[in-house]
Protein backbone atom coordinates (compact mmCIF):
# COMPACT_ATOMS: atom_id res chain seq x y z
CA UNK A 1 0.00 0.00 0.00
CA UNK A 2 1.32 3.43 -0.89
CA UNK A 3 1.95 5.87 1.95
CA UNK A 4 -0.12 9.06 1.85
CA UNK A 5 0.35 12.44 3.53
CA UNK A 6 -2.82 13.49 5.40
CA UNK A 7 -4.12 16.62 3.67
CA UNK A 8 -7.47 16.72 5.43
CA UNK A 9 -6.31 18.33 8.68
CA UNK A 10 -6.61 22.12 9.24
CA UNK A 11 -2.86 22.43 8.99
CA UNK A 12 -0.12 20.29 7.50
CA UNK A 13 2.11 19.39 10.49
CA UNK A 14 5.71 19.04 9.44
CA UNK A 15 8.93 19.57 11.39
CA UNK A 16 11.88 20.46 9.21
CA UNK A 17 14.75 18.28 10.33
CA UNK A 18 17.36 18.31 7.58
CA UNK A 19 18.45 20.55 4.75
CA UNK A 20 20.62 19.88 1.73
CA UNK A 21 22.06 21.75 -1.22
CA UNK A 22 23.16 20.23 -4.51
CA UNK A 23 25.35 21.97 -7.10
CA UNK A 24 25.65 20.62 -10.63
CA UNK A 25 29.24 21.02 -11.83
CA UNK A 26 30.18 20.77 -15.51
CA UNK A 27 33.32 21.75 -17.47
CA UNK A 28 30.90 23.77 -19.62
CA UNK A 29 27.95 24.60 -17.35
CA UNK A 30 24.56 23.48 -18.72
CA UNK A 31 21.10 23.41 -17.11
CA UNK A 32 20.40 20.16 -15.23
CA UNK A 33 16.85 19.34 -16.35
CA UNK A 34 14.55 16.81 -14.72
CA UNK A 35 12.03 15.09 -16.99
CA UNK A 36 8.67 16.86 -16.73
CA UNK A 37 6.32 14.20 -18.16
CA UNK A 38 5.17 11.45 -15.74
CA UNK A 39 4.33 9.19 -18.71
CA UNK A 40 8.07 8.81 -19.34
CA UNK A 41 8.78 6.94 -16.08
CA UNK A 42 7.31 5.81 -12.75
CA UNK A 43 8.43 4.79 -9.25
CA UNK A 44 6.86 1.31 -9.14
CA UNK A 45 9.40 -1.43 -8.43
CA UNK A 46 9.34 -4.06 -11.17
CA UNK A 47 7.41 -1.83 -13.57
CA UNK A 48 8.47 -1.52 -17.23
CA UNK A 49 9.10 2.17 -16.47
CA UNK A 50 10.27 1.72 -12.87
CA UNK A 51 13.57 2.86 -11.28
CA UNK A 52 15.39 -0.36 -12.23
CA UNK A 53 14.64 0.31 -15.90
CA UNK A 54 15.14 4.09 -16.16
CA UNK A 55 18.57 3.73 -17.76
CA UNK A 56 17.12 1.51 -20.52
CA UNK A 57 14.24 3.78 -21.55
CA UNK A 58 16.34 6.44 -23.35
CA UNK A 59 20.03 6.46 -24.23
CA UNK A 60 20.43 9.87 -22.57
CA UNK A 61 19.21 8.27 -19.31
CA UNK A 62 22.02 5.68 -19.23
CA UNK A 63 23.53 7.14 -16.04
CA UNK A 64 20.42 6.00 -14.12
CA UNK A 65 21.66 2.38 -14.43
CA UNK A 66 25.37 2.70 -15.19
CA UNK A 67 26.45 5.71 -13.13
CA UNK A 68 28.75 5.23 -10.12
CA UNK A 69 27.76 8.45 -8.32
CA UNK A 70 23.99 8.11 -8.13
CA UNK A 71 21.62 9.63 -5.55
CA UNK A 72 19.92 9.29 -3.12
CA UNK A 73 22.04 7.38 -0.59
CA UNK A 74 21.96 6.44 3.08
CA UNK A 75 24.18 8.80 5.07
CA UNK A 76 25.98 6.65 7.63
CA UNK A 77 27.68 8.16 10.67
CA UNK A 78 30.49 5.62 10.40
CA UNK A 79 31.33 6.95 6.93
CA UNK A 80 31.45 10.63 7.96
CA UNK A 81 34.63 12.70 8.10
CA UNK A 82 34.13 15.86 10.19
CA UNK A 83 35.56 19.05 8.62
CA UNK A 84 35.36 22.71 9.70
CA UNK A 85 36.10 24.77 6.57
CA UNK A 86 33.32 24.06 4.05
CA UNK A 87 31.73 27.48 4.63
CA UNK A 88 28.26 28.77 5.45
CA UNK A 89 25.28 29.01 3.06
CA UNK A 90 23.82 32.50 2.50
CA UNK A 91 20.14 32.89 1.55
CA UNK A 92 18.34 36.10 0.49
CA UNK A 93 14.78 35.15 -0.51
CA UNK A 94 11.79 37.48 -1.08
CA UNK A 95 8.05 37.15 -1.87
CA UNK A 96 7.09 36.63 -5.52
CA UNK A 97 4.14 35.46 -7.65
CA UNK A 98 4.05 31.69 -8.10
CA UNK A 99 2.26 28.92 -9.99
CA UNK A 100 1.36 25.50 -8.58
CA UNK A 101 1.73 22.63 -11.08
CA UNK A 102 0.82 18.93 -10.91
CA UNK A 103 3.56 17.30 -12.99
CA UNK A 104 2.20 13.80 -12.45
CA UNK A 105 5.25 12.51 -10.60
CA UNK A 106 5.24 15.43 -8.14
CA UNK A 107 3.67 18.77 -7.16
CA UNK A 108 5.79 21.81 -8.11
CA UNK A 109 5.59 25.43 -6.96
CA UNK A 110 7.22 27.62 -9.62
CA UNK A 111 8.11 31.25 -8.87
CA UNK A 112 7.30 33.45 -11.86
CA UNK A 113 9.72 36.31 -11.14
CA UNK A 114 12.55 37.28 -8.81
CA UNK A 115 12.14 35.25 -5.60
CA UNK A 116 15.68 35.91 -4.40
CA UNK A 117 18.77 33.74 -4.36
CA UNK A 118 21.29 31.71 -2.41
CA UNK A 119 25.05 32.27 -2.33
CA UNK A 120 27.33 29.22 -2.29
CA UNK A 121 31.12 29.65 -2.23
CA UNK A 122 30.73 33.19 -3.62
CA UNK A 123 28.43 32.16 -6.50
CA UNK A 124 24.79 33.35 -6.70
CA UNK A 125 21.97 30.95 -7.60
CA UNK A 126 18.45 32.33 -8.26
CA UNK A 127 15.47 30.48 -6.78
CA UNK A 128 13.21 29.01 -9.48
CA UNK A 129 10.94 26.30 -8.05
CA UNK A 130 10.09 23.95 -5.19
CA UNK A 131 8.76 20.39 -5.42
CA UNK A 132 8.12 17.53 -2.98
CA UNK A 133 8.99 13.81 -2.71
CA UNK A 134 7.16 11.36 -0.42
CA UNK A 135 8.65 9.58 1.46
CA UNK A 136 12.09 11.19 1.72
CA UNK A 137 14.66 10.06 -0.83
CA UNK A 138 17.76 10.34 1.38
CA UNK A 139 18.01 8.48 4.69
CA UNK A 140 20.16 9.08 7.77
CA UNK A 141 21.56 5.87 9.29
CA UNK A 142 18.73 3.98 7.59
CA UNK A 143 15.98 6.30 8.85
CA UNK A 144 13.57 7.62 6.21
CA UNK A 145 11.37 10.71 6.72
CA UNK A 146 7.81 11.45 5.58
CA UNK A 147 8.60 14.17 3.06
CA UNK A 148 11.54 15.71 1.22
CA UNK A 149 11.24 19.13 -0.47
CA UNK A 150 13.64 20.39 -3.15
CA UNK A 151 14.19 24.13 -3.75
CA UNK A 152 15.79 24.46 -7.19
CA UNK A 153 18.12 27.36 -8.04
CA UNK A 154 19.98 28.34 -11.25
CA UNK A 155 23.08 30.54 -11.62
CA UNK A 156 23.86 33.02 -14.40
CA UNK A 157 26.10 30.41 -16.08
CA UNK A 158 23.35 27.74 -15.89
CA UNK A 159 24.67 25.74 -12.94
CA UNK A 160 21.97 24.39 -10.67
CA UNK A 161 21.75 24.29 -6.87
CA UNK A 162 19.04 22.49 -4.91
CA UNK A 163 18.24 23.04 -1.25
CA UNK A 164 16.25 20.15 0.15
CA UNK A 165 14.23 19.85 3.35
CA UNK A 166 13.39 16.51 4.97
CA UNK A 167 10.44 16.46 7.39
CA UNK A 168 8.21 14.36 9.64
CA UNK A 169 4.49 14.79 10.33
CA UNK A 170 4.73 16.43 13.76
CA UNK A 171 4.64 20.23 13.63
CA UNK A 172 2.97 22.88 11.52
CA UNK A 173 4.83 24.14 8.43
CA UNK A 174 3.73 27.62 7.28
CA UNK A 175 4.19 27.13 3.52
CA UNK A 176 2.40 23.77 3.34
CA UNK A 177 -0.43 25.13 5.50
CA UNK A 178 -0.70 28.13 3.16
CA UNK A 179 -0.95 25.87 0.08
CA UNK A 180 -2.96 23.03 1.64
CA UNK A 181 -6.27 23.52 -0.18
CA UNK A 182 -4.66 24.09 -3.58
CA UNK A 183 -2.34 21.08 -3.17
CA UNK A 184 -5.32 18.88 -2.27
CA UNK A 185 -7.17 20.08 -5.38
CA UNK A 186 -4.13 19.46 -7.55
CA UNK A 187 -3.64 15.94 -6.16
CA UNK A 188 -7.28 15.17 -6.92
CA UNK A 189 -6.54 15.90 -10.57
CA UNK A 190 -8.97 18.78 -10.86
CA UNK A 191 -6.30 21.26 -11.96
CA UNK A 192 -2.86 20.72 -13.47
CA UNK A 193 -1.78 24.37 -13.10
CA UNK A 194 -2.98 27.30 -10.98
CA UNK A 195 -1.66 30.76 -10.15
CA UNK A 196 -1.44 30.95 -6.34
CA UNK A 197 -0.44 34.60 -6.00
CA UNK A 198 2.49 35.90 -3.96
CA UNK A 199 4.37 33.16 -2.07
CA UNK A 200 7.22 33.94 0.33
CA UNK A 201 9.99 31.27 0.10
CA UNK A 202 11.21 32.41 3.53
CA UNK A 203 8.22 30.46 4.90
CA UNK A 204 10.19 27.29 4.16
CA UNK A 205 12.01 26.61 7.42
CA UNK A 206 15.66 26.00 6.63
CA UNK A 207 17.92 26.02 9.66
CA UNK A 208 21.02 24.64 11.26
CA UNK A 209 24.72 25.27 10.68
CA UNK A 210 25.90 21.68 10.30
CA UNK A 211 25.60 19.84 7.01
CA UNK A 212 26.75 16.70 5.22
CA UNK A 213 28.44 16.88 1.82
CA UNK A 214 28.93 14.22 -0.86
CA UNK A 215 29.10 13.87 -4.66
CA UNK A 216 25.98 12.48 -6.33
CA UNK A 217 23.38 12.93 -9.08
CA UNK A 218 19.86 14.03 -9.96
CA UNK A 219 17.32 11.66 -8.37
CA UNK A 220 15.05 11.60 -11.44
CA UNK A 221 15.87 10.92 -15.12
CA UNK A 222 18.27 11.68 -16.72
CA UNK A 223 20.10 11.08 -13.38
CA UNK A 224 22.85 13.58 -14.29
CA UNK A 225 26.00 13.11 -12.19
CA UNK A 226 28.44 15.74 -10.90
CA UNK A 227 26.05 16.90 -8.17
CA UNK A 228 27.40 18.06 -4.80
CA UNK A 229 24.83 17.26 -2.12
CA UNK A 230 24.97 19.25 1.13
CA UNK A 231 22.57 18.04 3.84
CA UNK A 232 22.09 20.19 6.94
CA UNK A 233 21.67 18.65 10.39
CA UNK A 234 19.92 20.92 12.65
CA UNK A 235 -0.37 12.56 0.80
CA UNK A 236 0.93 12.23 -2.46
CA UNK A 237 1.79 8.92 -4.12
CA UNK A 238 5.25 7.63 -3.35
CA UNK A 239 7.75 9.32 -5.65
CA UNK A 240 11.09 8.57 -4.00
CA UNK A 241 13.90 6.87 -5.91
CA UNK A 242 15.40 3.81 -4.13
CA UNK A 243 18.75 4.28 -2.36
CA UNK A 244 21.87 3.94 -4.52
CA UNK A 245 25.30 2.35 -3.76
CA UNK A 246 27.78 4.64 -1.99
CA UNK A 247 30.71 3.17 -4.02
CA UNK A 248 33.49 4.37 -1.68
CA UNK A 249 32.44 8.03 -1.90
CA UNK A 250 33.58 10.43 0.83
CA UNK A 251 30.90 11.97 3.06
CA UNK A 252 31.92 15.11 4.97
CA UNK A 253 30.13 16.65 7.94
CA UNK A 254 30.70 20.40 8.25
CA UNK A 255 30.62 21.59 11.87
CA UNK A 256 31.64 25.22 12.62
CA UNK A 257 33.04 24.30 16.03
CA UNK A 258 33.83 20.60 16.11
CA UNK A 259 34.15 19.03 19.54
CA UNK A 260 35.36 15.55 20.51
CA UNK A 261 32.79 12.75 20.41
CA UNK A 262 30.49 12.76 23.41
CA UNK A 263 30.41 16.55 23.87
CA UNK A 264 27.35 18.60 22.92
CA UNK A 265 27.59 20.76 19.75
CA UNK A 266 24.07 21.69 18.63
Amino acid sequence: MQKMVNLSSPTLPFVLLLTFVSIFLHSKPIPAQEVEDQKEFDYISGSEKGPERWGELHKEWADCNKGDLQSPIDLLNKRVEVVTKLGKLKRSYKPCNATLKNRGHDIMLQWDGDAGSIEINGAEFELRQLHWHSPSEHTINGNRFDLEAHLVHVSADNRTAVIGVMSDIRRSDPLLSELEEKIRTSLAGNKTQENVGVIDPRHVRIGGRKYYKYLGSLTTPPCTEGVIWIINRKHAEKNARPLQPINHREIHLFSPKHRPQGQSNN
